[in-house]
């Protein structure tokens, strides 16, 4: 047996991985350090690098649980294999079955003469039916004596007129029964399984512990977006130009939820046993939809970052958690999470803490709303802002004051930038 390729170490917390694909296929060449299969984890996606060049055995295969330590594949030294072509039917045996096949359709009881027969049974001639029908006769009353069993004229004129009663009742029940149902077309109902991703997994898991575990609340309030849409649409230019990166909504927030932190920081902290730890520091996480789930990976010292700095951050982020190539160290930690559901259209939703944080922001779309403004209704672009937060260290005076301080931020950007 070649050169054993086991599922190396990944994680201090992580026991087992899921194969969730190969990119080489049994036999193939492979040459030294060449990516051959990909692991999944509950936390990351890993690349499997072939440990030396030579032919693939496949052992484990696709969707399979292996701990760490288990073997996948094994790589042997020498040419590429080849695999025996399917071998096809001889010329001999594929004409024996074709006259098999042709000699069963001349034997076949759907034969031509059969369907004729059972075609010109019990069918009337023209006349014989119009005689039918004035007698009231039903053509099922009648014994053909045709060819193949037609019913001929002849039939008809012969037919006991004694039936005629009967004939009459059953086309009475026929009138006042009512119309059977007309079966529409079912619709397509078929299921199909899918196995759920080790992610998706720990996900479900953590999000019922969450609920389970906290106490839970959700306190809302709204922005006026207008001052940092001015703002953007009045510098995007020149701040692409120079630090190579777009001005989006997120640098804004991230800078703003920052400062709030500092204002509140029992909503940075979070409880460890019957201790609640507080950080002088704030990493905060992004929520991304990946490929397969929900991420959150972490920007480390958001509050000592820029918002170009915080914007380079998030886009590296978001290129990684789309191409599944986020580490372990990316997605572990955070104090505080963001998550934007406005980019997919919601209006309002009740985030869930991403333990063991204490509080989670949730954004949502921008809408034009009247409001209030001044003692004047006008038209302004409007936000609602969730705060989820745990009661049990979160109190209601500091989450709505949380709240409203960020508002504050957002709705006067000239605060962020000066520190006030």
């Amino acid at each position: 047996m070649g050169l054993e390729i086991k599922v190396p170490p990944v994680g201090e917390s992580i026991t087992e991985v899921v194969l969730s694909q190969w990119l080489k296929k049994d036999g193939d060449a492979v040459e030294m350090d060449e990516v051959i299969a990909e692991l999944e984890s509950d936390k990351a996606t890993f690349e499997l690098p072939a440990e030396a060049a030579g032919i693939l055995k496949i052992i484990a295969a696709e969707g399979d649980t292996l701990p760490i330590g288990a073997i996948v594949c094994s790589i042997e030294e020498g040419a590429a294999g080849t695999k025996k072509p399917e071998s096809a039917a001889p010329t001999g045996d594929k004409k024996a079955a074709d006259a098999v096949e042709e000699k069963s359709k001349i034997l076949s009881p759907e034969s031509e003469n059969s369907e004729k027969d059972s075609y010109a049974k019990g069918t009337p001639s023209p006349a014989a039916a119009k005689i039918l029908a004035e007698k009231g006769i039903a053509t099922a009353d009648v014994q053909g004596t045709g060819v193949d069993g037609r019913i001929t004229k002849e039939d008809a004129l012969k037919t006991d007129s004694g039936k005629t009663v009967d004939a009459e009742v059953r086309k009475t029940e026929v009138i006042l029964r009512p119309p059977a149902p007309v079966e529409g077309k079912p619709g397509n109902r078929n299921e199909r399984r899918e196995k759920m991703s080790p992610l998706r997994k720990t996900v479900a898991k953590r999000l019922v512990a969450v609920k389970s575990e906290t106490a839970m609340l959700t306190t809302f309030n709204e922005v006026n977006m207008k001052p940092i849409m001015d703002l953007r649409a009045k510098y995007k230019e020149q701040f692409k130009e120079k630090y190579k990166v777009g001005l989006g909504f997120m640098s804004f927030f991230t800078k703003a939820v920052t400062e709030a932190l500092k204002d509140f920081p029992s909503v940075n902290a979070r409880i460890d046993g019957d201790q609640i730890v507080y950080n002088d520091f704030a990493d905060i996480s992004i929520a991304v939809s990946a490929p397969k789930g929900l991420v959150v990976p972490v920007i480390r010292n958001a509050e000592s970052k820029s918002l170009a700095e915080i914007e380079k951050s998030v886009l590296e982020l978001a290129l990684k958690a789309r191409d599944n190539k986020l580490t372990i160290e990316e997605m572990t930690g955070g104090t505080f999470t963001i998550t934007n559901g406005g980019v997919f259209g919601s209006m309002m939703s009740t985030p869930i803490i991403n333990s063991p944080q204490s509080a989670i922001l949730g954004m949502h779309n921008i809408v034009e709303r009247p409001i209030a403004e001044k003692g004047e209704v006008v038209i302004r672009p409007m936000m609602y802002l969730a705060l989820s937060y745990d009661h049990r260290i979160i109190d209601g005076r500091e989450s709505v004051s949380f709240l409203v301080r960020l508002k504050q931020l957002l709705e006067d950007p000239a605060r962020l930038l000066l520190g006030i």
